[in-house]
């Protein structure tokens, strides 16, 4: 029976996996059309999995060099003559246990070049040797490289980019020159962008070695559909009744098809929650058994998280404009220039949303809320407060009393921060509350935050708790009418989850203002009305 795989490379005979012929065909037009190109993404973004479903449709028309940088140890990049024998060894290695097909003459020579002693190869030597591959070769060679991160901080690695760009070149001026078809370098860090350990006689190669690479847009995230089209395969296989396509379209939601977690999502479903949670799968392919899914990744260490918070650390300045984003409903430029965001840009944590800078996905959002108000110590008391009173407010049937919750909330916040100015409440209410929130639910529920909603004026919070949805707006009072607007708003998104209850809390300067809450019929809908 096949299973949902989140390590390493995905194999369709033994895994559940999206089907990626489409993305495979449009990466085969590129080596194609010849080009040289860096398949550049964040970790765990399904590179391997791709490169090797390419090397697969390739292979019937071409020699296809896979090679690992992975497999060559740091110390084979301290020169040219090391790189180079190390570099034929791999090929060499793909040749004996891979499959690769070399001419007895070409494996000869590459054998010769790892004998020699390293002071006496150059790196022309390991050229020379595929000089004389491509006149042989009757079919085109394609050379693939995984993992070039580990290379891209030496100065022989850039000697190898300059030597390849020299061949392309050659090809590009005379068409009777034979170079490698295509070459492709995967990997993390964008090639094209090297700020590396470069020796002052070269400076003036920062840029050029990889400045022929194509431009790769091609989507690498996993669509609706393709995540659908896993799912019927697994339904077809273990019959749980599930709705397919509502929970494709939870898992998209959550992940915006980040392979990793969408696959982290249906594994944990597969394999977490029963016996447990659920009993059945049948229980556990529901969207409540998404949310658990989603709630035991936000708990987990893992090194996709340890480098994002790392990445966060790294760049205190984003850090801070992230934390606006997110709790202030601040709008930060989207700066194609700017270091910090392209490092965080690449490392697949940040995207460009209508030039504003946003966070990638839900789970990495809602992971960065659970980490700025657990870091931040200014809101200690509330959450304190929060912790010792969890227990009432629950009810006895397993229901969250959310009316109670902003009641006390208010209580507390009346006490702790009578004081405040009007400036400083409006900037620090909305985390106050997520503050005096995520202690009651931590450990059962989770949050997230509705995106179109995050702004200066507004703040959707959606509760995801024991299989339950409840929704409260957060915003600044601005008067009675845009409070009726607030009040239409809310109705229209109960209507959409399928609830006839909602609750709103707003911040009021106003000092004539009655504090407490209310409950108010709107329609068939009720609304919990909060006044801070």
């Amino acid at each position: 029976m096949k299973e949902f795989n989140t390590t390493a490379v995905c194999i369709p005979s033994k895994h559940y996996m999206v089907d990626l012929s489409e993305r495979v065909k449009e990466i085969k037009k590129l080596v194609d059309d010849g080009k040289y190109f860096t398949i550049n993404r964040a970790r765990q973004y399904g590179k391997t999995t791709t490169l090797s479903a390419l090397c697969q449709v390739l292979n019937e028309e071409n020699i296809v060099i896979s090679l690992d940088f992975q497999d060559i140890e740091d110390g084979s990049f301290k020169n040219g003559g090391e790189f180079s024998k190390a570099f034929a060894r791999i090929i060499l290695d793909a040749e004996e246990f891979d499959g690769l097909v070399i001419p007895e003459t070409i494996i000869d020579s590459f054998r010769q070049l790892t004998e020699r002693p390293s002071d006496e190869v150059k790196m022309d030597d390991l050229f020379r040797v595929f000089m004389r591959w491509f006149r042989e070769s009757e079919k085109s060679i394609v050379l693939i490289i995984d993992e070039v991160d580990s290379a891209t901080n030496n100065q022989v690695f850039l000697d190898f980019l300059a030597q390849l760009r020299s061949l392309y070149l050659k090809r590009e001026k005379n068409a009777k020159v034979k170079t490698f078809q295509s070459v492709i370098l995967a990997g993390v860090t964008d090639v094209k962008h090297i700020r590396s350990k470069i020796r002052i006689e070269d400076e003036h190669k920062v840029n050029s070695p990889w400045n022929i690479a194509a431009d790769f847009d091609i989507d690498m995230s996993l669509s609706e559909d393709g995540i659908r089209g896993m799912l019927d395969e697994y339904e077809a296989d273990h019959h749980t009744g599930m709705d397919v396509a509502a929970i494709a379209k939870s898992i998209r939601k959550y992940t915006n098809g980040y392979p990793y977690l969408v696959s982290r999502i249906c594994e944990i479903l597969d394999k977490k929650l029963v016996p447990g949670t659920f009993k059945t799968l049948a229980e556990a392919w529901t969207n409540y058994g998404v949310d658990e899914a989603v709630k035991r990744i936000l708990s987990e260490e893992s090194p996709l998280f340890e480098s994002l918070i790392g990445k966060l650390t790294n760049y205190p300045e984003l850090k801070g404009q992230l934390r606006r984003i997110l709790l202030r409903g601040e709008t930060i430029a989207h700066l194609p220039d700017d270091e910090e965001q392209k490092q965080l840009r690449m490392y697949g944590f940040i995207v460009n949303n209508h030039n504003t800078v946003a966070v990638a996905n839900r789970i990495f959002e809602m992971r960065l809320y659970n980490y700025f108000i657990g870091e931040s110590k200014v809101n200690e008391d509330l959450r304190q407060l929060a912790a010792a009173e969890k227990s009432i407010f629950v009810d006895k049937d397993g229901w969250l009393d959310i009316s109670k919750i902003m009641s006390h909330f208010i209580r507390e916040h009346n006490i702790i921060h009578k004081n405040d100015t009007e400036r400083f409440l409006e900037a620090e209410g909305r985390e106050r509350f997520l503050t005096y929130l995520a202690p009651i639910i931590n450990g059962t529920g989770t949050y997230s935050i509705e995106e179109q909603t995050r702004d200066h004026r507004r703040m959707d919070v959606v509760i995801h708790y024991l299989g339950r949805r409840y929704i409260i707006e957060l915003k600044i009072w601005r008067g009675e009418r845009y409070n009726a607007d607030g009040e239409k708003q809310i109705v229209d998104y109960l209507d959409r989850f399928g609830l006839d209850t909602g609750y709103m809390l707003s911040f009021n300067f106003n000092k004539k203002k009655k504090q407490g809450v209310e409950r108010v019929c709107i329609g068939d809908k009720v609304l919990f009305e909060g006044t801070v």
